[in-house]
This record gives C-alpha cells, sequence and structure tokens, in this order.
C-alpha cells in the first residue's frame, strides 16, 4: 500500500512523498546518538512516486527534503492512512519530533494546481495533508470563477538572496480576496491544516496557508486567462510591463523602484476603495408602519408613500452579525468599541464607506449633505428602485444589505391559481374510456398576490393606481405591471383545458397563458391525488379476482391498485419495478378482472418472451383465451379478425408489430402493453413508431430500465404511455435532457421526477420494505491480469488505431473507435478470439485463467453458474473448452436458438441434476428468463451499460432465489476494461436522478481522451 503526502514548502510549492507500506517495518537501530536528519525508512522512491503519480510526475522536479514528523522509539509513525498487512510489534516510548529525510517530487504552483484536482486519480491513498491542499485549490479555483481576486505587485522574489536579487525587477500576481464567508473559510482552512503540510517546520499554519493560497490562485487566475493577449499600447512603463506580467506563466516586469512603489501605492489606494475595511457600511431597508385608520382588506397601497428608510450602519465584514447603527456610531463612538481593532476612527469610517457606496447608489448623495448622515428617506418608487437596483449592486460590492423577509419570499409575486374538476362526477370514472388525457376539464382561474386571492376589481384598481410596491391586507408586496396586465388577460380569457394541460401545468411547474407563474393548482377527486403525488399511497392494495390462480405479494397487490387507477382514468403507466419482482403476474392479474366486453389486449414484447407470456398466462389466468401473432403463417385478413374477436391476450413481437403495423392498427384495442420497453427507447425506429399509433384506451409499459442512456429513453416510452405529456422532442431535450445529462441540473432532475413520478412505479428488490425474503447479492469486479500474448496483441491493436483516429472524422471515426473497443475487448478475452484462428484455449488468456478456478469452486459446491459474454462468437468457445475440461454437459444460448430448444435448455436447467454451467450471449439470454437454479452469475467481458447487466444478473437474483447471488465482473487490469469501468458509476446515476445502451457514448471522446483510455497502463500486471 502506498499512501500520497503533500507538503507545501513556502516560497518554493508543493512537495509530494510516499509512504510505503511494504518498506521494512522496524529499521535497525545503530548505536550511538541517532543522526540529525536520517533517511525515512517507510519512504517511497522516485521511482515509486514516479509511477504513482503517472503522467504528473514528468512536471516535478527530483529531490529530497527534511521533515519534522512525529517518532517514538526512532521510528516515525505510521501515518493514520497506512495499513500494514503484517503484524508488527508495538513502539514503546514516549512520542516526540524528529527531522527525516525524504525522496519528495516538488513542483511549482501552476503543476502544483493540476496535480491537486486529480488526486482521486493517483495509484495510492491520498493523504491527509494532500486532500486538505486539493480542498485549498478548490477554494483559489472557485475564488478566481466568482472574480474574487485582486492584482498586486510584489518585489523581486529573490530578494532573501541579497547577492541575486534585482532592484529593478517587480513580480505581478493574481492575491486572493478574502471578505465575508470567504475569510471565515480561509480561517477554518488554516485552523483544520495538518500537521504533514507543514512538515518541514519552516513556517507556522497561517503563513503556510496564506503562501498555498496566494501561489494557487495566482496559478488558477492565469490558468483562467488562457493566452489571452493585451492589445499594445505603445508604452513602456512599469504599468505596460505589470499589465502583461499578469497574463501568462508569471514572470517578472522591469521598472525602477521609485515607478514600483508608485505603482504599489496607486493599487492600494485603488483596492482600498473598491473593496473596503474589514468594516464596511450597511444599509437596512425599513418598510413604514401601517396606517391605523385605513380598513383591514381596504389598505390598497396603505401607509406614507414617503416614509421609507435606508438606515445606515456598519457591520464587521467577517462577522455580519456584529453590528451598530449610524446613529450611535455619531451619539456614542464608544459603542463601536465591538468591533476591536478592526477600526480605528468608526465615525471616518462610516463617512468613508458612505461615499464609496454613493459611487455605485447615486441615491445616497441626497443624505451625505448632513455631517452625520444616518437614514436616507425614500418615496415608495425609490424604495423600489432600491430594492430592485440599489440593493444588489451595494451587496456585490461587498457592503451589508439587509431586506424585509417579504422581499426574499417569492410567494410576495402575483401569480395564478387554479382550480379544476373531471367532467366526469366523482365516482364514475372506472368507465372503459375513462378520462384521458385529451378529455376536458372544468376550470377557474383566480390571481393571487402572495398568499392573498385578489377579485378583478382588485387587479383593476391596483393596475390603475400603478404602484410598485403595495400593503396587502397587512402585507407588503410587488407588483409589476406586467405581470398585472397578463393576470387580468388570465381572467378574462376563455378556452378549453385537458387533463394533459392540468398535469403539464401541475406537475412540471408551468406557466399559465402570457407566462404568469402558476403557483397553486387544485383538483378533486383521483385527478387531485395525480397532481399532490400521492396516489400510490392512498389506494388500497387490490385483491386479484377469482378467476386468478396465484397469490400477490402485498406490494404486487398495491401495484394491480395502481395499474387499475391509471386505467379508470384513461392514463398510461410505466411498470417499472425491479427485475425478478413479478410485473408479468400484476399484469395477468389486471387482464384477469377484465370484463368480457373490454376487448381485448395487445401484448408487444421480444421474441424471446412469448413462451415465458404464454407459460404464465396458463399458470395464473388458465380462463384467459391466448393467442400468439407471429410466424409465417400468422393469420391475416379475414382471419386476423376472427383470431381478434376471439381473444382475450393477442401476444406478438416487435418486429411483426412493425411488419403488420396497417391490420394492428385497425383493430380498436383495449389495452396496449409492451414488455421489455427498452426496445422502443429510439422513437425514430420503424417499431417504436408502429407500435404508437396502435389505438387504445390503455396503454402500459413493462421495463426494469426507463432510462438506459439518454433521458431521451424516458422520453419515448413515457410518449407511447402518455402521448404528449412530455411535449415535444426538442423542448424535452431543451428542458430536460441537456440541463440534467450535460450539466447535473438537480432542479431540473426534480421537476422531470415531478412530472413523470405519478406514472412510473418502481420498486427496488433490494428494498426490505418492499420484498423481504430474497436473499442478498454480493456484486463484486474480478481484475485479471494479461498474458505477455495478450499484452503484445493489445498494444498493437491500440498503436495501429490511434493513428488512424486521429486523421479520420464523422461517421468513419466513429466506426474505427467501436472497432478500437471490439478488438481490444476481444484481446482481453483471450487472443483466440481476436485472431480467429482455431488455435487451442488454455494457458492464453487471464481471463479464461480466472474463470476456471471460479468453476472448480462452485461445481464442487454443487452449485450452478450462468457466464454472460456479449459475443456469441466468444460463447461458442467458452462452451467446447469448458466441457473438455470439466467433462460434463454446457449448455450455450444465443440468438440463433429456436423457441423450443430455448425452452428445453432452461428446463434443463432449472431440473435437479441438470447441467451446471449455462453459457448465455448478452443479448439473447439478458432478459425474460428465470434461471434461479444458479447462484453464481460472471459477467465474462461487460457490455458496458449498468442497466443491461443488470438485467442478465436478474435471471438468478429474482423471486424463487432462495441462495445468495454472487455476481461477478471481469475486468482486466490496466486495460480500456478497468478505466471504463469506472466511467459506469455516471450511467447507474443518470437513471437514479430521474427515476447507457452499447457503447456508442464512447465515440464522442477526443483523441487524447481516447488514448489515455487505450493505452495499456504501464504499471498493468503482465503474466
Amino acid at each position: 500500500m502506498l499512501v500520497v503526502h503533500g507538503s507545501w514548502l513556502v516560497g518554493v510549492g508543493l512537495a509530494v512523498w510516499g509512504e510505503s507500506s511494504s518498506a521494512p517495518a522496524r529499521p535497525a537501530r545503530r548505536p550511538g546518538r541517532p543522526p540529525r536528519e536520517r533517511p525515512h525508512p517507510f519512504a517511497a522512491d522516485h521511482a515509486t512516486l514516479t509511477a504513482a503519480l503517472g503522467p504528473a510526475a514528468t512536471a516535478a522536479t527530483a529531490g529530497s527534503t527534511p521533515l519534522v514528523l512525529p517518532t517514538r522509539g526512532g521510528v516515525p509513525l505510521d501515518s493514520p492512512e497506512l495499513v500494514r498487512t503484517a503484524a508488527v510489534d508495538p513502539l514503546r516510548g514516549a512520542v516526540t519530533p524528529a527531522r527525516w529525510q525524504v525522496p519528495t517530487l516538488t513542483y511549482a504552483p501552476a503543476d502544483a494546481l493540476t496535480l491537486l484536482r486529480w488526486i482521486d486519480a493517483l495509484a495510492g491513498v491520498p493523504g491527509a495533508g494532500l486532500r486538505h491542499l486539493a480542498a485549498l485549490a478548490g477554494f483559489a479555483t472557485d475564488l478566481v470563477a466568482r472574480g474574487r481576486v485582486l492584482p498586486v505587485v510584489l518585489d523581486d522574489e529573490r530578494a532573501a538572496y541579497p547577492d541575486r536579487a534585482d532592484p529593478d525587477h517587480g513580480v505581478a500576481a493574481w492575491h486572493p480576496l478574502l471578505t465575508g464567508a470567504d475569510a471565515g473559510w480561509a480561517r477554518a482552512l488554516t485552523l483544520a491544516l495538518p500537521p504533514s503540510v507543514r512538515a518541514d517546520g519552516a513556517a507556522g499554519p497561517g503563513e503556510v496557508v496564506a503562501d498555498a493560497l496566494d501561489a494557487l490562485t495566482d496559478a488558477a487566475a492565469r490558468a483562467a486567462l488562457g493566452d489571452l493577449r493585451l492589445p499594445g499600447t505603445g508604452r513602456g512603463d512599469a504599468v505596460a510591463g505589470w499589465l502583461r506580467a499578469l497574463i501568462g506563466p508569471r514572470g517578472g516586469f522591469r521598472a525602477e523602484p521609485a515607478e514600483r512603489d508608485a505603482l504599489r501605492a496607486e493599487l492600494d489606494a485603488w483596492q482600498r476603495d473598491a473593496v473596503g475595511s474589514p468594516v464596511r457600511a450597511s444599509f437596512r431597508l425599513a418598510a413604514p408602519p401601517p396606517v391605523p385608520d385605513l380598513p383591514t382588506d381596504a389598505d390598497l397601497p396603505g401607509g406614507d408613500p414617503d416614509s421609507w428608510r435606508v438606515e445606515f450602519g456598519l457591520q464587521a465584514a467577517d462577522e455580519p452579525n456584529l453590528m451598530v447603527d449610524a446613529a450611535t456610531v455619531w451619539r456614542d463612538p464608544a459603542g463601536a468599541a465591538v468591533f476591536g481593532d478592526r477600526v480605528d476612527d468608526p465615525q471616518e469610517t462610516l463617512l468613508a464607506e458612505l461615499g464609496r457606496a454613493s459611487r455605485l447608489w447615486p441615491a445616497l448623495d441626497d443624505a451625505l449633505r448632513t455631517a452625520t448622515p444616518e437614514t436616507l428617506t425614500l418615496d415608495i418608487e425609490g424604495a423600489h428602485r432600491f430594492l430592485r437596483e440599489g440593493a444588489p449592486v451595494l451587496h456585490a460590492a461587498g457592503f451589508g444589505v439587509l431586506l424585509p423577509t417579504w422581499w426574499q419570499r417569492p410567494t410576495a409575486r402575483l401569480g395564478a391559481r387554479l382550480t379544476a374538476r373531471s367532467r366526469t362526477a366523482p365516482g364514475t370514472v372506472a368507465t372503459a374510456g375513462g378520462v384521458g388525457l385529451d378529455a376536458l376539464v372544468d376550470y377557474r382561474w383566480e390571481l393571487a398576490l402572495g398568499d392573498q386571492p385578489l377579485t378583478a376589481d382588485e387587479l383593476t384598481e391596483l393596475a390603475r393606481r400603478k404602484t410598485p410596491l403595495v400593503r396587502l391586507r397587512g402585507q407588503w408586496v410587488e407588483l409589476d405591471p406586467r405581470r398585472l396586465a397578463a393576470g387580468l388577460r388570465l381572467l378574462r380569457s376563455s378556452g378549453e383545458l385537458t387533463v394533459a394541460d392540468l398535469l403539464r401545468l401541475g406537475l412540471a411547474d408551468g406557466d399559465a397563458p402570457d407566462g404568469l407563474p402558476v403557483v397553486e393548482i387544485s383538483a378533486d377527486g383521483a385527478l387531485g391525488d395525480l397532481l399532490s403525488g400521492q396516489a400510490e399511497r392512498r389506494l388500497t392494495p387490490l385483491d386479484p379476482p377469482p378467476t386468478f390462480t396465484g397469490t400477490l405479494r402485498p406490494y404486487q397487490r398495491r401495484g394491480l391498485a395502481w395499474l387499475a387507477f391509471l386505467q379508470s382514468l384513461g392514463l398510461g403507466g410505466i411498470l417499472a419495478d425491479d427485475m425478478g419482482l413479478g410485473k408479468t403476474v400484476q399484469l395477468l392479474a389486471l387482464l384477469a378482472a377484465d370484463p368480457p366486453e373490454t376487448g381485448p389486449t395487445l401484448l408487444v414484447c421480444p421474441m424471446s418472451l412469448v413462451g415465458n407470456w404464454q407459460r404464465e398466462a396458463a399458470r395464473f389466468t388458465p380462463k384467459l383465451r391466448v393467442h400468439v401473432h407471429h410466424g409465417a403463417d400468422r393469420a391475416r385478413g379475414e382471419r386476423f379478425a376472427e383470431a381478434v374477436h376471439d381473444t382475450d391476450l393477442m401476444i406478438t413481437t416487435y418486429s411483426v408489430a412493425a411488419r403488420d403495423a396497417v391490420a394492428l392498427a385497425g383493430v380498436a384495442w383495449h389495452r396496449v402493453v409492451v414488455d421489455e420497453a427498452q426496445a422502443i427507447k429510439n422513437a425514430a425506429t420503424r417499431q417504436a413508431e408502429a407500435v404508437r399509433l396502435l389505438p387504445a384506451r390503455h396503454r402500459i409499459a413493462v421495463t426494469g430500465t426507463p432510462v438506459e442512456n439518454r433521458l431521451a429513453d424516458l422520453w419515448s416510452i413515457m410518449q407511447f404511455a402518455n402521448p404528449g405529456l412530455l411535449g415535444p422532442a426538442a423542448t424535452f431535450r431543451k428542458k430536460y435532457a441537456e440541463p440534467v445529462e450535460r450539466h447535473g441540473d438537480e432542479a431540473a432532475a426534480a421537476r422531470l421526477r415531478r412530472i413523470t413520478g405519478p406514472f412510473v412505479l418502481r420498486r427496488l428488490k433490494t428494498d426490505r420494505s418492499i420484498i423481504s425474503d430474497l436473499p442478498e447479492k454480493l456484486e463484486m469486479e474480478v481484475l485479471c491480469n494479461l498474458t505477455a500474448e495478450q499484452a503484445g496483441l493489445y498494444r498493437a491493436v491500440v498503436d495501429d488505431m490511434l493513428a488512424k483516429i486521429e486523421s479520420a472524422d464523422g461517421i468513419e471515426r466513429r466506426g474505427l473507435v467501436l472497432a478500437t473497443m471490439t478488438k481490444l475487448k476481444q484481446v482481453c478475452n483471450h487472443p483466440a478470439h481476436l485472431l480467429r484462428d482455431g488455435s487451442a484455449l488454455p494457458g492464453r488468456s487471464g481471463k479464461l485463467a480466472r474463470l476456471e478456478e471460479i468453476l472448480d469452486e462452485v461445481l464442487a459446491a454443487g452449485e450452478k453458474a450462468l457466464l454472460f459474454s456479449q459475443y456469441a462468437e466468444f460463447g461458442g468457445m467458452l462452451r467446447g473448452h469448458l466441457s473438455a475440461r470439466f467433462g460434463r454437459e454446457v449448455l450455450f444460448l444465443h440468438g440463433g436458438v429456436g423457441k423450443a430448444e430455448r425452452d428445453e435448455m432452461v428446463t434443463g436447467f432449472q431440473a435437479p441434476g441438470g447441467p451446471s454451467v449455462f453459457v448465455l450471449s448478452l443479448k439473447a439470454g439478458g432478459t425474460g428468463l428465470t434461471l434461479t437454479a444458479a447462484n453464481h452469475v460472471v459477467h465474462v467481458d461487460r457490455w458496458w451499460n449498468p442497466a443491461v447487466e443488470d438485467q442478465a444478473t436478474d435471471r438468478a437474483f429474482r423471486i424463487g432465489q432462495r441462495r445468495r447471488v454472487q455476481v461477478r465482473k471481469f475486468v482486466c487490469a490496466g486495460t480500456v476494461e478497468e478505466k471504463v469501468a469506472t466511467m459506469i458509476t455516471e450511467k447507474r446515476g443518470l437513471a437514479a436522478k430521474v427515476v447507457g445502451s452499447g457503447e456508442q457514448w464512447l465515440t464522442e471522446l477526443s483523441t487524447d481522451q481516447l488514448r489515455d483510455l487505450f493505452v495499456l497502463d504501464p504499471g498493468a500486471v503482465v503474466e
């Protein structure tokens, strides 16, 4: 184990050193007095450090640094991060500081900033000191991003060495501007500084943090400016040289000492004027008191329009709660003693601060005409201008600004309220057709100012008065003339409102016509439950009908109630329960409850699931008339019409649905169900378009993965279930997909969850409140080594393909990237997989060797295993090799296996005494199968899509499994497989935020990123 530490050397930069657990646990002690500086016995050498830091090591200077470290018994103590696997004798004696010499790699500030941004990528455990310096670097970068930096002039940095100092040389630098919360955070970072950061013992915590923050801020500012170039001024004086030196690499400028001192004095004066002192002016807006003789509901606008006041005061910049009002400053200066040594003359400070503020907000000039200004009196328009314009400007400049609490509340604005009710009487919505998204609702708009409703007459009066602020029933609120006009138009408007409009407004924070925000929506009955997001919780679990020959678990009864509830409204839903939770039986229970006159249900699913649906329907709903519409001899014309008439459940496949789109669209289906609905995630495909055009009163999408790669997957599925609910695809992409996927916008993700939530039911097997009798699932990543043959092939593929990719673009480039991915993954599987030469398999692949070891244990324990590969060709190779290796039957399922043979394989594997090893191609065997006889799952190669891998794993980890399931995912160390595995978590996070397939997402990486991804790591173990 290697722990990477960081120490900051004042005036130099970052020194990185390592502490290794593989070094001798106890160095031999020598007789006599120990030397003042001894080699650290556990320190990593330069070669080890360089390997751990990777490419970042090229920017460092190798050397040796003496560090003062806690020592006991003549041995430096291990850092808390270091874990030794071998037992060691405990050290005895008192802990004392001692100086130890350690090999270091030293970084200048600019290179240190780059390293500290990526410490999680180091091949070692970052120590507390390095993590703290990374936090300091993040703080510096944030200061630069917010513009909290100042340019300064420094003397020659070599001034400490008189023989090398140049009096005519100055240095331009960027320093952090620390005020308010930033100053508090800098103090916190100083107090929390780990001792290892200043282990050289040359400076205290304050000096170390100040130097590091100055240096890192300067580096971050120069990085942000990039290759900016100043236009030529023709000047050759100190100012021009200083300005040029602020851009690009840190450097100096030529200036005589007198010129440099004059420039520094001007900068100091400007900065004092721009930044202010540790005690700043504060401005508090006070509203006028209410007028006692006005009725409560008639005080529009209310109050004396000329009695608004901005009250002045002084406030500590680093402790905003420490304040003294102006009256105290003028009448009792001793009252400002609470500021301590922050201010010498509070009266002069107040005047200076007010003068500085008046240049930003000229309205303050009137108050400064008095010798002792305390307040500024404003009329109502002036108060509104202060709220809208003055306060933000003063706050941005660093002044203290205190505004009324009602101004901070968004409810103190004009908004619209909508009250709606279904045109179908409550209690009668459970009809065959339901309500539906296109159904009209009765509605009424009303306007509210804050939480106070307004009548049309009051709104007209407010518009007539044309005042920006009013006191409405005891509370001040703002009036926007544009919103007033929009509100009047809304009250006078007439039009139709559909259920879809209502749901979009209520679930997605939509705007009313003319852009007026909708602050509240209320609806009756089931629509109200949907809008509140409480529909599922308020539903009473349903028992299946007597014709259903099975028992539903409690969560399945709740799912049945949810499906029936949506059907009663004519709304579609996405049943997205985790794989193995019994989505099929919930759908069959719903079908069994249909009255005979409701009409047939059409089920569209992959071919691999047709037999499963037939078996499950025969088992749980034997009275249901089932017809399979598939195959060359499927019913057409009149025979098709007769089949529909005599069928309760018609099952077809996605390919047939696309080919027979016209015939299927000619039937008035009661319900259309799409199973494994991720098959229509691409809205532009022929089968997705055909399925969306199928007419139905009720639509259900069944999928365990509503989001695989992109949020567009969810849009396409929801467009089938509830057409138009999420708006057009382009609008959805701009409003949700781009903000969430590109920028991680949590607010947009929350809005999407809110609008889709009522129509998506997702329960997880890992939730013990859903299912408590499912055993544990253990997932592990198994690192496999490349053999020498594999490593040679891997490097050859990378060298050949990178040259081609660099000169290609567009479709050709994307094709090359995917081809490279395929070849590298084939090399990681086995050389024979890439070469296709029919050569022998044993002894040539790290993955194959590890697989054999695992299967030895599985078979010795009398257990069974599923082996998944995305390559059917490699699956066939595995089948032949493993069958010969273990002398027993190995099953192999791929896309070319027919339905009857597939069913026979599944039955045989599930039977006691049946074959123990089942090789499956990921696409053919990753969905629709129940293989609970296995409690071991091995992903021999990765599809790099978490959702697809989880579906495959769930062939074994589902209801009916009684043993702990062990899932192993093979990854070759140091290869593209290991690097991409770390990126998979991002794809998991996308699906979790709002409720991908293949490798297309990798084709958009830059050539440099692809090079980092492809190239075999130097530290990869090659056997």
